[in-house]
């Protein structure tokens, strides 16, 4: 889901900006106060006339001249409090994401935009993501926004299949979770005139979502078991045989703190640049 880290540049823009604010009240204010109060006191005594008179005109061009804010600072001023709410929706409230690729299709499509609850599983501390107040915890079916313990600077979404002390089997595409077959329900076989997939109705925890399982091989079609350490957590895709997931990294676990937020909404489905946004998918994640 993109490797450009967000989090550093905003917070570095926050700071950056405030700084500057803070820098300005407390050392370049009181100077240009002085020399306005001094551009203003040339002017004692005199008639400045109505608006359009020459001595007005020279009344306010000192007064402008003697009060002007360094370009840096009226900037600064005016991105800071923008960036300062950005910041703290951003990496407290919600955030929103786009999905580059499909290994969760169905549940989520190529250029859906999905909103991801950043304090559902506690609040963290930008950049370093250190969670500093606990709130709730991942559930199996909970579809999350983690970085991978390969990729620790990169975006990824998949659904938690396995908590802390789990095990995990995947075999002949039937997940079992602590020796319990994951219930399904076949929904369909697509398509129908050369079925190449099935679409099958899982339910893991409180949660009932579809996954599309094909009938042959897929690049990522892999078998095996495994038992999740405690502070981690086993990913997988929606989209079975075509999801690099836990199934296939060296280090299949994803560490607690690389939890980045639930994924809770479809907002909107955007393809290509030029094509038209559609509101169709807008809807919870199930």
């Amino acid at each position: 889901m993109g490797n450009i880290n967000l989090p550093l540049i905003l917070t570095i823009g926050v700071f950056f900006t405030g700084l500057v604010w803070l820098f300005d009240a407390l050392v370049l204010a009181g100077p240009r106060k002085q020399k306005t109060a001094a551009a203003k006191a040339q002017f004692d005594g005199k008639e400045l006339g109505d608006e359009g008179s020459d001595t007005r005109k020279l009344y306010q061009r000192a007064v402008d001249e003697a009060s002007r804010e360094p370009t840096l600072v009226e900037y600064s001023k005016s991105f800071f409090p923008v960036l300062l709410v950005v910041f703290v929706l951003r990496s407290f409230v919600a955030e929103p994401f786009q999905i580059p690729s499909g290994s969760m299709e169905p549940t989520l499509d190529i250029g859906d935009f999905i909103l991801v609850n950043k304090y559902t599983y506690g609040i963290r501390l930008p950049v370093i993501n250190k969670k500093v107040i606990p709130i709730n915890e991942p559930e199996r079916g909970d579809v999350m926004v983690f970085f991978p313990p390969h990729l620790p600077d990169t975006y990824y979404i998949k659904r938690v299949i396995g908590l802390p002390g789990d095990t995990i089997e995947y075999t002949d595409h039937q997940l079992t979770v602590n020796g319990e077959p994951v219930p399904e329900n076949l929904q369909a076989v697509l398509p129908p005139q050369r079925p190449q997939f099935r679409l099958v109705e899982e339910t893991l925890g409180e949660h009932t979502y579809t996954s599309r399982k094909y009938l042959r091989p897929g690049q990522y079609s892999r078998r095996g078991s495994w038992t999740v350490p405690e502070g981690h957590y086993f990913m997988m895709g929606d989209n079975r045989d075509n999801s690099f997931d836990s199934r296939g990294w060296d280090d299949p676990f994803v560490p607690e703190d690389h939890i980045v937020g639930k994924a809770v909404a479809v907002w909107m489905h955007w393809d290509s640049l030029f094509s038209l946004p559609s509101f169709d998918r807008a809807g919870a994640i199930n």
